[in-house]
């Protein structure tokens, strides 16, 4: 893991925030790298969810919640972690995470067992909205997107004009005081969720459960996920919220150990429901086929941005070795992405930077390709050296102008390049004019 968070760092994928000033714990920023990555993960999904879908329409609800819709929720009652004190180092930990030597918990900071007992500490931000500072201007930054689908669910419903079972989707941030963020990105106080709300009629919500697992676990192989490496947990009764008819978290074998990526959730009618009884405003739903009046119940697929991101990182993070510039063998880093979520898809090479004829035509292949896909242009160091630089950072495919792009040797060969792909190392000769179709096709 140490390896992994070094590289993320050096090439531009996750910083610490606020780094000059100390760091602030749970809390972090995305690198150009990481920016590109989060971003290609997101337009994926939604295109999977949203898009390509007739029965999901997206929204995009605010952060500052209503205080009487996380009173419905449950939140402002119930959201909470079992917190502890360590007496001997005065660190607060939660009770439920801690490790246990001869029957007895301690703290994984001084290994001391003088502990207070657990008591309910609230993860919901909270904050004042207006110029005065009293009960009634009290504001929550959201704990998850859900509450917002679910508040918004008639408006929706009146404006798109879908029948059940349809869904709502939502990509964006939520927050949660964590007593112990840990395990880099993983567990942040500070993240984004990718959640969608598909409701149906209670007779569907089991077998929606077990269509909407299959379909994320789909997913997450067409991103690139390692299938061996994924699990599904179905969560025992005992361990699921109490309005759940089923539970299924679909976890990750992170190198920290094996952790939830997502969970996917039969939620039954129990959100509407609060909802209704705390506004007292109609979330139903009119079936015109049977003239029959009811609340839908709702299956909720849950995903986190940067569990999955971090998830990306950790399974495309390979080492193996590859000769340099003078034939001798090397350790190589490669980000083995799949192509459709690296971060660039294509570097773009002249063989050398001191010919002026090689590097226009590199330009002119960046500029022909750069409306199709992002393209990272490099003419700095030997060109072994420039393979390496994009290996690391995942790019799957290089482009290098060289002589026989000129016509030098051979007219046969004029307006070609080489085409390298980044896990085989292998290069192929391709036309200019083929460049585009070629890759496009390898990257969607």
């Amino acid at each position: 893991m140490e390896k992994i968070v070094s590289l993320c760092k050096r090439r531009g994928f996750i910083f610490q925030a606020s780094e000059i000033y100390g760091g602030l714990n749970g809390v972090w920023d995305y690198g150009p790298l990481g920016t590109e990555l989060k971003n290609n993960l997101k337009q994926y999904w939604w295109k999977v969810i949203v898009r390509d879908r007739d029965d999901v329409v997206g929204l995009d609800g605010a952060i500052l919640t209503h205080p009487a819709a996380l009173k419905a929720s449950g939140h402002v009652d119930t959201f909470t972690d079992p917190m502890v004190d360590c007496r001997t180092c005065k660190a607060r930990l939660r009770a439920d995470q801690l490790a246990e030597k001869n029957g007895t918990k301690q703290c994984p900071n001084c290994g001391g067992r003088d502990l207070t007992e657990a008591r309910p500490f609230n993860l919901m931000f909270q904050t004042q909205m207006g110029v005065s500072a009293d009960p009634a201007s009290i504001a929550y930054l959201r704990p998850e997107t859900a509450q917002s689908i679910f508040v918004q669910f008639k408006n929706v419903l009146d404006v798109s004009r879908k029948k059940l079972p349809f869904g709502i989707a939502q990509i964006g941030k939520a927050f949660r005081n964590e007593i112990n963020p840990r395990n880099f990105t993983f567990r942040s106080r500070e993240f984004e969720q990718m959640e969608l709300e598909y409701f149906c009629r209670p007779e569907q919500g089991m077998d929606l459960l077990a269509y909407w697992l299959k379909e994320r676990i789909k997913f997450y192989e067409e991103i690139g996920i390692n299938r061996k490496r994924l699990h599904i947990l179905d969560v025992p009764d005992k361990d699921r919220a109490f309005y759940s008819k089923g539970t299924f978290d679909i976890e990750y074998e992170f190198p920290f150990g094996r952790q939830e990526l997502e969970g996917v959730a039969y939620r039954t009618d129990y959100d509407l429901q609060q909802h209704i009884k705390a506004s007292g405003k109609a979330l139903d739903y009119f079936d015109e086929e049977t003239k029959e009046r009811f609340v839908p119940h709702v299956v909720e697929p849950s995903a986190g941005v940067d569990r999955t991101v971090l998830a990306l990182i950790c399974d495309a993070y390979d080492e193996d070795s590859a000769p340099d510039e003078k034939g001798k063998m090397e350790t190589r880093i490669v980000m083995r992405f799949h192509p459709r979520m690296a971060p660039i898809k294509c570097a773009v090479f002249p063989l050398l930077k001191n010919k002026e004829v090689l590097v226009a035509k590199a330009r002119e292949v960046q500029a022909l390709l750069r409306s199709h896909m992002n393209v990272f242009y490099d003419e700095g160091g030997a060109i072994g050296r420039r393979y390496r630089r994009q290996d690391e950072i995942g790019t799957p495919f290089g482009v290098t102008i060289d002589f026989e792009t000129l016509g030098e040797k051979g007219e046969e060969l004029r307006d070609t390049v080489t085409l390298r792909d980044r896990d085989s190392m292998k290069q192929e000769r391709i036309a200019i004019k083929d460049l585009v179709e070629t890759i496009s096709s390898k990257i969607r």
